[in-house]
């Protein structure tokens, strides 16, 4: 497998310095992609390069992870109009060891000469103090090379400006080239195209300092077709932990793309050959009713984010919202997962008493909690057919639930109409 070839025939080359395609020809070659810890998970915006980590060790070359302990403390201009709120040791520590757990889901630690490994820029940042930086360092990169980077330009033109923190960021970043290239042996450095700047005054440096070649490779930033920033929905960023996205959203996200962004997005987050790709693209255009590249491409991504029994949930949530599917899943969960099922759906709580007690349908919809505004109108829904508890419809307003109705001993869910739902919790 020719990596820079999988790049380009999957639209995710953006830019390429010139000798790096046949450097990686000639042998195994390490590289590195950096990622900062600005919070305690990536979202699904750091996909695109954990996939070029991906496809470089499948071709049979060595994958490095950069965990920036140390320029998470600085902050990267590049693609900001304003400077990030600089955060504690303590959370960039914690935030750290988040994502190194995140990225050793994706990639193979135990593959060999190949295998990936993990590294954190501080261990070579914490000791080295600030005159021997710009003595040893900034010595080798002039100013107006530095001020000629579109991150560092674009701001000054700005109204905000930019503070010799951020400033100094690209320094600290082509010291980080540079110190892999020297201890590790890293060859070439990846990223997103915003960060093409960053990567070569890393081999500037490494031609200045250390009297060696490096070379760089950038990816497209993925964007919507409509337009639209990727990653981001009403609700924020979809993010790769479960506790902050849950793999229902997370699939539901996938899922959701439109038929343009499903065409690109499933060569660039999935592994299938172009082959399959290009075949599953002719069924999708027979009936794209179907979503079958939606589909394809959520089920992958799911799995290798989270694992075949999240997406199982996620396929069985989808089924029960939006299909005939039964509750049964549910007994798998616990609350803070039951919870994201019903995320957005209104949600009552009721004493568990009255269900100990008994307690008329009638009652409990519209005096208990406010799903019908009235009796009458309870009553009159239930006669026609219009209402479900726990899927199973109530046609007598009399009818008296107990607790032997609850779901894990907890919920009992509401169906009005065909797509109303209403989560009970009993307390």
């Amino acid at each position: 497998m020719n990596f820079v070839e999988e790049l380009r025939w999957r639209g995710m080359l953006h830019d390429i310095m010139p000798g790096t395609e046949e450097e990686l020809d000639k042998k195994m070659t390490s590289g590195y992609i950096g990622f900062d810890p600005t919070a305690d998970s990536l979202h699904v915006g750091h996909l695109t390069q954990i996939m070029t980590l991906i496809h470089f060790q499948r071709a049979g070359h060595k994958p490095f992870a950069l965990v920036g302990g140390a320029t998470g403390m600085v902050g990267d201009p590049s693609g900001k109009s304003a400077e990030r709120n600089l955060l504690s040791e303590e959370t960039l520590n914690h935030n750290v060891s988040c994502l190194e757990a995140q990225l050793k889901k994706f990639l193979d630690f135990d593959g060999g000469a190949n295998s990936a490994e993990m590294v954190n820029n501080f261990d070579w940042f914490k000791n080295f103090n600030f005159l021997d930086f710009i003595r040893d360092v900034g010595k080798h990169i002039t100013v107006n090379y530095m001020m000629a980077k579109d991150s560092v330009r674009k701001r000054l033109e700005g109204d905000t400006g930019m503070s010799f923190t951020e400033f100094s960021y690209q320094l600290v970043q082509g010291y980080d080239f540079y110190y892999l290239w020297k201890e590790r042996n890293c060859q070439v450095q990846m990223g997103g195209s915003d960060q093409w700047g960053n990567i070569v005054t890393g081999t500037e440096l490494i031609r200045r300092k250390g009297h060696g070649s490096a070379f760089a490779i950038t990816t497209q930033l993925i964007k919507k077709a409509d337009g639209t920033k990727f990653g981001k929905t009403e609700s924020g960023a979809v993010w790769l932990d479960p506790a902050k996205t849950s793999p229902y959203k997370f699939y539901q996200f996938w899922l959701n793309a439109s038929d343009d962004d499903a065409k690109s997005w499933i060569r660039i987050f999935t592994l299938k050959t172009q082959q399959e790709i290009e075949s599953l693209e002719a069924e999708h255009n027979e009936a794209p009713h179907l979503r079958i590249l939606q589909k394809a491409l959520a089920k992958e991504i799911t799995v290798r984010t989270h694992s075949e029994e999240a997406l199982e949930t996620a396929l069985k949530t989808s089924d029960f919202l939006f299909g005939n599917g039964s509750l049964d899943f549910l007994s798998g969960l616990d609350h803070s997962g039951v919870l994201d099922v019903f995320d957005g759906i209104p949600q009552f709580s009721i004493p568990k008493a009255d269900l100990l007690a008994g307690v008329s349908a009638t009652d409990l919809l519209a005096e208990k909690t406010s799903v019908f505004p009235s009796k009458g109108e309870a009553r009159k829904m239930m006669q026609g057919g219009g209402v479900s508890i726990n899927k199973v419809k109530v046609t007598d307003a009399a009818e008296v639930l107990t607790a032997d109705k609850l779901i894990n001993n907890r919920y009992l869910v509401v169906q009005k109409g065909k797509k109303n739902y209403f989560l009970l919790i009993a307390e």
